[in-house]
């Protein structure tokens, strides 16, 4: 099946080509992002394989619509760039991958909580000068502290299960508690109370109008003074410019996160010799004690493989009129 792949880096190619081999897909690969400008370029394809930072909005939907497309196959779990109502409405199929590999993102937010913690990349910026003084480089034992996880699906629960490996006191929040969660020795409780004796926050839940900007102003003022904020689900669930603000105060003692609110121009290329103008993120990354990385938490041999080989088994099930095992929840009317 003809399918155009926007968004498309090195790896895309390579590892897509690769779980290509037996189903022999016609790929196009497009390395421009998927906007009402670029969705000409998948003309003529049935299939559109997108990325979390491509445009699916209603306009796009209706040109790809149009154009011939039956199916867009998102590279991810998440699927809040997709407008699935208009998708819908267009009779559009839209799937998604809805398990890969969760350990690679636990594990990442659990690598980012130690960095910023233990200030791990100014120590290693400073060696590499020669510079070996400890001063400005104290972090703390997470052993014994609270650590809150607010979402608690496949990745919140493996988080979890970390932390309390560690030692901590694990205490979640979300609308759907899991009884796994408390299982594992871990407890719910309201969003407040979680904020309240939380040394560490880490946001694992999905993006969607309940939890835009989960962390605000307001909730960032209720937090524990000091206390560290993960996050690798989505940018959308910070409020980044009142983070800003708690982290001049110290009222936030350190924040890591793997994605970004306005990611979508600046993630997945090199940006480094030109002038980045996004006020926002250059301060982010001017305090000490923020770590930022570009959406790389699920990027792992095992999670992308997993991914390309979901993406194709659903484009695969398309071509031969079968069931679509993938397809995102039908939008509530």
């Amino acid at each position: 099946m003809k399918t155009a792949v926007f968004s498309a880096r090195r790896y895309d190619r390579t590892m897509l080509t690769r779980a290509n081999a037996q189903a022999r897909h016609e790929l196009r690969f497009i390395e421009d992002r998927l906007t009402p400008a670029t969705a000409v370029l998948a003309m003529g394809c049935e299939a559109v394989c997108v990325f979390v930072n491509d445009n699916v909005d209603a306009e796009v939907l209706d040109l790809l619509g149009r154009q011939g497309t039956r199916l867009v196959a998102t590279r991810s779990t998440g699927y809040n760039h997709i407008d699935a109502v208009a998708a819908e409405r267009l009779g559009i199929d839209v799937v998604r991958v809805t398990d890969y590999s969760p350990h690679s993102v636990a594990e990442f937010a659990v690598g980012l909580l130690l960095a910023v913690n233990r200030k791990i990349a100014r120590a290693s910026v400073r060696t590499r000068d020669g510079n070996f003084d400890l001063d400005g480089l104290m972090g703390f034992d997470l052993y014994g502290k609270t650590v809150g996880v607010i979402g608690t699906g496949k990745i919140g629960m493996i988080f979890a299960r970390i932390m309390l490996g560690f030692g901590c006191t694990v205490v979640g929040h979300d609308v759907y508690p899991n009884p796994g969660f408390e299982a594992l020795g871990a407890r719910y409780v309201d969003i407040d109370a979680l904020l309240d004796c939380s040394d560490v926050v880490s946001l694992h839940c999905p993006l969607n109008e309940d939890t835009h900007h989960i962390v605000n102003a307001a909730s960032l003022a209720r937090a524990k003074r000091g206390s560290i904020l993960v996050n690798t689900s989505r940018g959308g669930l910070i409020d980044t410019e009142a983070a800003v603000a708690a982290l001049k105060t110290g009222q936030l003692g350190g924040l890591a996160i793997d994605v970004y609110e306005q990611e979508a121009s600046l993630f997945f290329q090199d940006l480094s010799s030109t002038v980045i103008t996004d006020d926002v993120i250059q301060r982010l990354v001017s305090f000490p004690n923020v770590i930022v990385t570009g959406h790389q938490a699920f990027f792992t041999v095992e999670a992308v493989d997993q991914i390309m080989q979901t993406t194709l088994e659903s484009i695969g099930a398309l071509e031969r009129g079968e069931a679509l095992t993938n397809r995102i929840p039908a939008p509530e009317p």
